[in-house]
C-alpha cells in the first residue's frame, strides 16, 4: 500500500485507486523559460521523474504531464533586455531546459506541453469562468473574482483577510479585489506577444495555462499534482480556484505534493549574492548522478542546503558502491559458501520497500540497502560466484529504480583494460619492475590496482570510467 502525504489535508493517503491498466495522471508544474534552469530546479523535477520511475516499476502506469511556461512577463522582459523576439528567448531556454534534463536522464516525462500550443484551451477555461460570474472584464484584461471561491486558501492554509493590507501585487484600481489575479493580459507594448480573444489582444495570465493543459489531456479532475512548495500560493490556490469554478466539480486534484526548498549555503540563490548555480555549471564540475543521489538521500518534503562538499559526498557514496559491485566481479568460484545471503537481501527488500511505500521516503529506503552493503563487506571475499552475482543483480536492480545505471560506472575503457593483464602477466611472472611500471602508467590514467587473493581489483579515482 502506497502512501503519499497530500498536503492539501495534511495527512499520508493512499494513492488513488484505479482500474487495472488505467494510468495514474500525474502532472507536474514545468519551467518558466526565461533563463537556465538551476539545481533547485533539478531538485523537483529529478524527485518527480524518481516517483515516476517507482510507481511505474510497482507496476502502475502513469501519464506524466508537464507544462511548459513559454508565455510570461520575465521572458518578455528578458526579450525586451536582449533586443530579442519573446518566442526566440523562450524557444532558446525551452531547448535549455530539455538538454538539462536529458543530462540529468529525466525520462519520464510522457508529455512536454507549452502554453502556447493551448491558446484555445485557455480561452474556452475563461469564457466558462466569465459565464459562472467568476471572472470579469476591465480596461487591462480579464481577472478571477477571488472572493467568490469561498475555498481559496485551503491549500496553503492563509487567511486572506489577514493577509489583505499588507498584499503586495500590482495595484490597479479598477480591480475588486487586491488578490484578484489576471486570466487574460490586454497587450500594452507593441513587442509582447498576443494573441485575439473575445476580450481583445492579449496573452494568458500564469495561472489558467495550468489547468487548461491539465483539463486537456486529463478531465476537470485527476491523481496526483506535483511541485515545488513555494507555489503553493498563490499559484496553486489560483488553480484550484479556477479548475472547481469552471467545472463545479470537486477535488480539482486528489493528492498535492510538494517538494521542499534548496537553499546555498543558508541563503536563498540569487544571482545578486553569486550563488545562483545553474544545473549546467553544476555538471561541469560533478556528475549528473552526484545530483540525483543528492535529491534521492534527502526526504523530498524537506530543505536541502546544498554546499559543494554535499556534491562530494554523493560522489564519494556512489564511488563506494561501484567498488563494491566491482569486489563482486572477481568471485568466480562455484557453489555455496554457507552464508546466509538470502536472508539478507530479504531483510533489505522488505526495509527498502517499506520506506518508499511510506511517503517514498528514500533515504531509508537507500539505507536499507547500503546497510545490506555494510553486512557483507567483511564476508564478501567469501562469497561465491552465484552469491556475488546474485547480490550485484539486486542492488544494480534497486538503485536503477531511482534512474542511477549502475552498468556506466562498471564499465573499463579496452586500454586499460590491455593494461591490466600485461601488468598481471608481469606480476605473475616476478617480473615486478615491469608490473610497477604499469601500475604508475594506470595510475597517471586515472586507475588505481588493489592485489587481493581472488585477483587484481581495478578502481578508478573518478566516478565515470567510459567517458
Amino acid at each position: 500500500m502506497i502512501q503519499l502525504y497530500n498536503t492539501l489535508t495534511k495527512k499520508r493517503e493512499r494513492l488513488p485507486k484505479l482500474k487495472k491498466g488505467k494510468p495514474l495522471r500525474l502532472f507536474v508544474c514545468g519551467p518558466t523559460v526565461y533563463d537556465y534552469s538551476h539545481i533547485g530546479h533539478a531538485r523537483v523535477y529529478l524527485t518527480f521523474d524518481m516517483l515516476a520511475r517507482y510507481l511505474r516499476y510497482k507496476k502502475q502506469p502513469v501519464f506524466y504531464l508537464q507544462n511548459i511556461t513559454d508565455i510570461d512577463d520575465k521572458i518578455i522582459d528578458r526579450a525586451h533586455q536582449s533586443k530579442q523576439k519573446p518566442a526566440q528567448v523562450a524557444k532558446q531556454f525551452e531547448k535549455a531546459y530539455y538538454e538539462d534534463m536529458k543530462a540529468l536522464d529525466v525520462s519520464s516525462v510522457t508529455k512536454y506541453a507549452p502554453a502556447s500550443q493551448f491558446i484555445k484551451e485557455i480561452i474556452v477555461q475563461i469564457k466558462k469562468l466569465i459565464k459562472k460570474k467568476f471572472a470579469y472584464k476591465i480596461s487591462s484584461g480579464v481577472y478571477f473574482r477571488v472572493k467568490k471561491f469561498k475555498n481559496y486558501g485551503q491549500l496553503s492554509k492563509q487567511d486572506l483577510n489577514e493577509l489583505r493590507p499588507g498584499y503586495r501585487t500590482e495595484p490597479d484600481p479598477e480591480k475588486e479585489d487586491v488578490f484578484d489575479f489576471g486570466l487574460w493580459k490586454l497587450k500594452k507594448q507593441k513587442w509582447e506577444p498576443s494573441w485575439s480573444s473575445p476580450w481583445g489582444t492579449g496573452r494568458p495570465g500564469w495561472h489558467i495555462e495550468d489547468t487548461a493543459i491539465s483539463e486537456k489531456f486529463f478531465g476537470p479532475q485527476y491523481d496526483i499534482h506535483g511541485a515545488a512548495a513555494d507555489l503553493k500560493f498563490p499559484h496553486h490556490e489560483a488553480e484550484i480556484a479556477q479548475q472547481e469554478s469552471a467545472s463545479g466539480k470537486k477535488p480539482f486534484v486528489k493528492l498535492w505534493v510538494h517538494t521542499g526548498f534548496l537553499t546555498v549555503e543558508g541563503k536563498k540563490m540569487s544571482k545578486s549574492l553569486g550563488n545562483f548555480i545553474t544545473i549546467r555549471s553544476y555538471l561541469k564540475k560533478f556528475s549528473p548522478e552526484s545530483l540525483r543521489f543528492i535529491a534521492l538521500s534527502h526526504y523530498y518534503r524537506s530543505p536541502i542546503d546544498y554546499q559543494e562538499d554535499l556534491a562530494r559526498q554523493a560522489e564519494r557514496a556512489l564511488m563506494n558502491l561501484r567498488n563494491f559491485l566491482v569486489r563482486l566481479e572477481l568471485m568466480q568460484e562455484e557453489g555455496k559458501s554457507g552464508l546466509n545471503v538470502t536472508g539478507l537481501t530479504k531483510s533489505a527488500e522488505k526495509n527498502f520497500e517499506a520506506a518508499l511505500a511510506d511517503d517514498f521516503n528514500t533515504p531509508d529506503a537507500i539505507s536499507a540497502l547500503f546497510f545490506l552493503i555494510n553486512q557483507m563487506e567483511p564476508m564478501v571475499w567469501d562469497l561465491r560466484k552465484d552469491e556475488a552475482q546474485f547480490v550485484k543483480r539486486f542492488l544494480m536492480k534497486k538503485f536503477a529504480i531511482f534512474g542511477i545505471q549502475m552498468e556506466k560506472f562498471l564499465a573499463i575503457p579496452p586500454k586499460i583494460q590491455e593494461l591490466l593483464k600485461q601488468r598481471e602477466l608481469y606480476r605473475t611472472s616476478k617480473q615486478f619492475v615491469q608490473s610497477d611500471a604499469l601500475r604508475k602508467q594506470m595510475d597517471a590514467l586515472g586507475y588505481l590496482i588493489e592485489d587481493t587473493r581472488k585477483g587484481p581489483l581495478l578502481y578508478s579515482k573518478r566516478l565515470t570510467t567510459n567517458d
